[in-house]
């Protein structure tokens, strides 16, 4: 069995190339973080009463002409197409492999990702300036730069102390996609990398994250086989809160009935509590019992939507709370499954025209890495086994 999609001619179904799933993968990532970017934080009541019902495509600021002013510590247009920290932080981290060409760690974090983010000034969309990406992402992500930076810890423990949530998962589909169709690999890469940012249940995550993704790209992936895999890799409350949003998602086959009970099967696992902006006092701290709620929500409504991008996406923003990051993995893993071709043409053109970016350039650049890598691999896996097969005296 094969991954497929109709041709644009519509003459027949044809397998997805390393290409396509790195294009769905990327571009599909950066749409769902646009369209969830105006109503981050709010719930799906809020989220319909503001909007006449649920999102269906790409909405303005949720305070009008008054974004700059409504919430001074955040002081940044969300809506009409821009996409957010998500996809800034997804295409610095694809320019980090586009200049290692090689796996990461959490030292290439320190040399590469940190340079990427206080060196020059890039177009911010939010911002509607050229700033320096530091300007714009938020304070978990300055962590990074404090951490690495300014303090010179080790990059190895630097994500430690820090707020434990989806900062470091929400742009680990490079990581995903650069260990295409082996999600072992992309779990491993993942945690070592997102250790420079993450400590606890927030790394846990990136680390999944990624893996969901490169099971995605597999020959043959569904949403099941994707969730498969994240379960066989996933430890501690990270696995426990997956699989519970999980089993309930299975008993739903569209979104609107599944934003209530998605929501309450993750919420023993989740800190931040009930009201996403006024956190509990326990909140974003490490607990070996506890779970990011974007990511179980993202593969659970991947799972309602039996994989339709359009859907897990839609799914995904409705929910609210941090829907961008939802969104976001949801878009990634559904893009990887099925190829840019799934996403909405008129999306990709708004954002892309919105956010002024080229948002097909990252994943040409990936794919070549991609490449490069795994013939990289592939010459380090022979000489690994002509040396054990030397020591242990076999043919």
């Amino acid at each position: 069995m094969t991954s497929t999609m109709p041709t644009l001619s519509g003459a027949g179904p044809t397998t997805l190339t390393l290409d396509e799933r790195i294009a769905g993968a990327l571009v599909g990532a950066a749409v769902g973080d646009a369209l969830g970017g105006p109503v981050e934080g709010r719930s799906p009541e809020q989220i319909a009463a503001r909007h006449g019902g649920r999102i269906d495509g790409v909405v303005g600021p949720w305070d009008g002409e008054n974004w700059r002013t409504a919430r001074p510590i955040a002081p940044y247009h969300k809506g009409d197409g821009h996409v957010t920290d998500d996809t800034l932080m997804t295409h610095a981290l694809v320019r980090v492999y586009g200049a290692v060409r090689d796996h990461l760690d959490a030292y290439a974090v320190a040399t590469y990702l940190v340079p990427e983010l206080i060196s020059g000034p890039r177009w911010i969309p939010e911002l509607e300036a050229e700033a320096l990406p530091l300007q714009r992402i938020f304070l978990a992500e300055k962590w990074i730069v404090a951490r690495l930076h300014y303090g010179h810890v080790d990059p190895r423990e630097a994500g430690n102390g820090n707020i434990v949530n989806c900062g470091a998962a929400m742009y680990m589909a490079p990581v995903g996609l650069v260990n295409a169709a082996h999600p072992e690999a992309a779990y491993a890469e993942a945690l070592d990398v997102a250790g420079a940012h993450q400590s606890s249940y927030g790394r846990e995550a990136a680390g999944v994250f990624a893996a969901a993704v490169a099971a995605a790209c597999t020959p043959g992936a569904t949403p099941t086989s994707v969730v498969d895999a994240c379960l066989s890799l996933a430890k501690d409350g990270t696995r426990s809160a997956i699989e519970a949003v999980c089993e309930t998602a299975a008993g739903h086959s569209d979104f609107e009935s599944a934003l209530t009970p998605l929501r309450s099967a993750v919420a023993p696992f989740d800190t931040v509590g009930p009201d996403y902006r006024a956190p509990s006092l326990g909140a974003r701290r490490p607990s070996r019992l506890h779970a990011i709620e974007e990511l179980p929500i993202a593969l659970g409504m991947l799972l309602v939507a039996d994989g339709d991008y359009r859907h897990t996406v839609l799914g995904s923003v409705n929910y609210g709370r941090d829907c961008d990051s939802i969104a976001t993995m949801g878009g990634a893993v559904a893009g990887a499954l099925h190829g840019e071709r799934a996403i909405p043409a008129d999306w990709v053109r708004t954002v892309a025209g919105a956010s002024r970016l080229d948002l097909h350039a990252p994943a040409r650049t990936l794919a070549g890495v991609a490449r490069e890598v795994f013939v990289r691999d592939t010459a380090r896996r022979r000489a690994h086994e002509s040396a054990f097969a030397a020591l242990a005296g076999t043919p």
